[in-house]
């Protein structure tokens, strides 16, 4: 018998066979059970739900950007506006060799390694059929060394694009700001809708103070897609509206002759409209041009901007703190006299210094040898030291802190700019929460010249002057005057304008005062009142950076700039119907009446001179 012959046991194969022929009946109704379900599911419950993530990833909603509002100052010049630029932008789709390419575009154009690493970034985030741009803002030059190698790129291609442009540049850069790129964390904060397709948002100034309103409402366009995301036919289009168009109270002429009138010196001048509240001039010095970073600005550029000495990017109008110095004896005198502790012709000696009793410390005045008796008119004329000395210990700290604070010491002004700092008007309640400590009779009367914990911005300096000026009447500081067109809602009515209560012989004997500051022989400022026919209440002030040791005496000459006096002034004018108030401060300057008080004049005749011109 043959060894591989074997026997085969046909029940136990049948048996086998009939199990195998069962359970892949089973497996079968199993399966046919599922998909009958899941066929169920679909055409009838899950039918709704399909059925719009089927229309939706056929329909694409492309949003249209609006035309950014345009900004003007008072007279129709513009400081903000939409241009034509051109940009060079790659569609990866179309490229085979894109790293080539792009080193190609790099050579040709010298670019940057920074451009190549932004577009890399951008490339991440976008779909590759889509334009992606590599350089903005092209000039003539790059445009005609691309034009004549552009057959040669394909998937390469120019485009025109609309871009912010800021045509003062330095000059109005701190009120107006600039746009940027939006960022992560602006991005988790914007509306959705609203800000879908924009890539800029307006970053500092009236640009991101008014973003909402300059920015416009985002339209859109229904496209019909295939699955790819390709475009195949527009189904519905609503047109954007494009942001209103702003008009500011600044005036660009007196703008750069205040800002120009600064020279070389770092500092700030404000200058409002007392009867309207519109700020005229808004100085911050030195500036910086806008116009980079709404393209991008690179990494070496904004690091010198900021590791500069002169903080270009620094607000000092707005953001600025400084001790007010002698600018602050108007209202010292004025809380004195509503309180009663002086009267109008009362003399307080000044022997050059003064001791509190039963302490060796002197608080001397800046006249060595004293000013002798003075009334409160000369005191404020002659700026003496020692009448304020004595002046805020007759009041207090108390007293003080609440007068001042009427004028808004310490306080924002208001004014429709983001980043407003509020400066600081001392307390006994601040210095025990701030530094747990007591207050002391020292610090009351270093307070009464604007000296020790006070600190003030520049336009919270004008908005007090403006103030007084208005004899009590509160001036709120505001930039934006009108936009075009005008919002649909209709405002509310405004709030009443709130007074200080002062009595009327009071505020015309510190006007005088301020008057004499200019136009008598022993005032401070008098060089600056010889040319004019009506007269400017003004008041110098010098506010140490340093402090000074007690038997040591200041000389300016050896000391390093950057810790000499700041220089101060404020005036208004003319002084027996105010027009205009102004604020002046020069970091390290000095002396108010000799290098501040010339820059508030120009300003001063400049804009009463322009007004009696167009009237």
């Amino acid at each position: 018998m043959p060894r591989n012959l074997t026997f085969k046991d046909n029940p136990v194969e049948s048996q086998l066979f009939l199990g195998r022929i069962i359970s892949a009946f089973i497996i079968i109704i199993v399966l046919t059970t599922g998909l009958i379900i899941r066929l169920v599911y679909l055409q009838i419950s899950g039918h709704q739900h399909y059925a719009t993530l089927a229309k939706e990833n056929s329909i694409k909603i492309e949003p249209t950007v609006p035309s950014r509002g345009i900004i003007y100052d008072k007279h129709g010049n513009i400081l903000a506006e939409n241009t034509q630029t051109y940009s060079l932008e790659l569609i990866p789709e179309q490229i085979s060799d894109l790293d080539g390419t792009l080193l190609r575009l790099q050579k040709l154009l010298e670019l940057p390694d920074e451009k190549i690493e932004q577009f890399q970034k951008m490339r991440k985030r976008q779909k590759r059929f889509m334009g992606i741009p590599l350089l903005s803002n092209m000039t003539e030059e790059e445009m005609a060394k691309f034009a004549v190698v552009r057959p040669f790129f394909h998937g390469v291609d120019v485009h025109i694009r609309q871009s912010r442009s800021y045509p003062y540049g330095d000059l109005a850069s701190h009120v107006v700001g600039y746009v940027g790129r939006i960022n992560e964390e602006e991005l988790k904060e914007l509306p959705i809708a609203e800000y879908r397709g924009s890539t800029f948002i307006g970053k500092l100034g009236i640009e991101g103070s008014y973003e909402s309103e300059l920015h416009g409402i985002t339209g859109y366009s229904e496209i019909e897609t295939n699955v790819q995301g390709r475009p195949l036919k527009t189904l519905k289009e609503v047109d954007p509206i494009a942001g209103v168009n702003l008009y500011l109270t600044l005036d660009m002429e007196l703008q750069k002759t205040a800002y120009d009138a600064l020279e070389t010196y770092t500092g700030a001048v404000v200058a409002i409209e007392i009867k309207t509240g519109g700020v005229l001039t808004f100085v911050s010095r030195p500036g910086f041009d806008p116009n980079p970073f709404v393209i991008g600005i690179s990494n070496s550029a904004y690091q010198a901007l900021q590791t500069s000495p002169d903080q270009p990017l620094y607000n000092r109008a707005l953001r600025g703190l400084y001790p007010p110095g002698s600018t602050i004896k108007p209202f010292m005198a004025m809380a004195g006299l509503e309180y009663n502790a002086v009267s109008t012709q009362q003399q307080l000696f000044c022997p050059g210094a003064y001791q509190l009793p039963n302490s060796p410390h002197l608080y001397r005045d800046w006249k060595k040898g004293g000013h002798g008796s003075v009334n409160v008119t000369e005191a404020i004329t002659q700026s003496c030291d020692v009448y304020f000395y004595r002046l805020a210990g007759m009041l207090g700290i108390d007293r003080i802190h609440s007068f001042l604070q009427q004028f808004g010491f310490g306080e924002k002004t208001g004014i429709d700019l983001i980043g407003e700092k509020s400066g600081l008007l001392p307390s006994r309640e601040w210095k025990m929460s701030k530094k747990s400590q007591i207050w002391f009779p020292g610090e009351t009367l270093i307070t009464g010249i604007g000296q020790g914990y006070h600190q003030v911005t520049p336009l919270q300096l004008a908005k007090a002057t403006a103030t007084l000026a208005n004899k009590g009447k509160i001036v709120t500081p505001h930039l934006v005057s009108k936009s075009v067109p005008e919002p649909s809602s209709q405002p509310g009515e405004k709030a009443p304008q709130k007074t200080i209560p002062l009595k009327s012989a009071n505020i015309k004997t510190v006007i005088a005062a301020m008057v004499n500051v200019i136009h008598s022989n022993r005032g401070t400022a008098r060089s600056i009142g010889l040319d004019i026919n009506y007269q400017i209440a003004g008041k110098t002030g010098t506010a140490q950076v340093i402090n000074i040791k007690q038997n040591a005496s200041y000389n300016e000459h050896q000391i390093d700039k950057k810790n000499r006096d700041h220089a101060l002034f404020i005036a208004f004018a003319p002084a027996d119907n105010p027009k205009i108030a102004v604020a002046v401060i020069v970091e390290n300057g000095g002396h108010g009446g000799s290098v501040a008080a010339p820059i508030a004049a120009k300003v001063i005749k400049q804009y009463l001179r322009d007004r009696q011109t167009s009237q």
